[in-house]
């Protein structure tokens, strides 16, 4: 097989999105055994959230009624696809653990955790948007200031950086 530009670019960007998903189902059954979700056994509830909103936000009595209607609404959404990736984690556990390497069974569950990610970036989206749509102007100044350090902090330590990354305190919160 000859590897051309185009075969070598697919050929990356399939690793990237493997090592993506895998990360991913990782990150997902490690947030469920330590209680990070979106209550239940998976997190904190709608009302953390919203008490965390209304402390970095100073979010209205009106807005912390509408943020906590929202979450309430999706938690049914979030709660079967967490599940799911923890299975396909535990089932991708015994597959690699296994003494003969089954391919077709390997890249069936790459394809289910692939959708389960999917239908979660699509919900979590969904959750995002409606949140920000009940925030006035500044609020989503705030807010996207404090998840653009939030994101920097993550990147620093993912490329191997101490602390909380260069000119940013940490700010611990829910994964919204």
């Amino acid at each position: 097989m000859q590897w051309n530009r185009t075969t070598k670019v697919l050929s990356v960007v399939a690793v990237v999105t493997l090592a993506g998903a895998l990360a991913v189902s990782e990150a997902v059954a490690h947030h469920r055994h330590m209680g990070m979700g979106m209550g239940d056994g998976f997190g904190p509830t709608p009302e953390h959230i919203v008490a965390f909103m209304t402390d970095t936000l100073d979010l209205t009595d009106a807005q912390q009624a509408q943020a906590k209607s929202i979450l309430d609404k999706e938690k049914p959404n979030f709660q079967p696809l967490i599940q799911q990736l923890a299975d396909g984690h535990k089932q991708m556990r015994t597959l690699e653990e296994s003494t003969t390497f089954d391919e077709a069974a390997v890249r069936a569950l790459a394809t289910q955790h692939a959708q389960t990610i999917t239908e979660l970036i699509v919900t979590k989206a969904r959750v995002k948007s409606e949140l920000f749509a009940i925030l006035t102007p500044d609020q989503r100044i705030k807010a996207t200031k404090m998840m653009n350090r939030h994101e920097d902090h993550m990147m620093h330590h993912m490329h191997g950086g101490d602390g909380p990354g260069p000119d940013h305190a940490s700010e611990p919160g829910p994964g919204i």
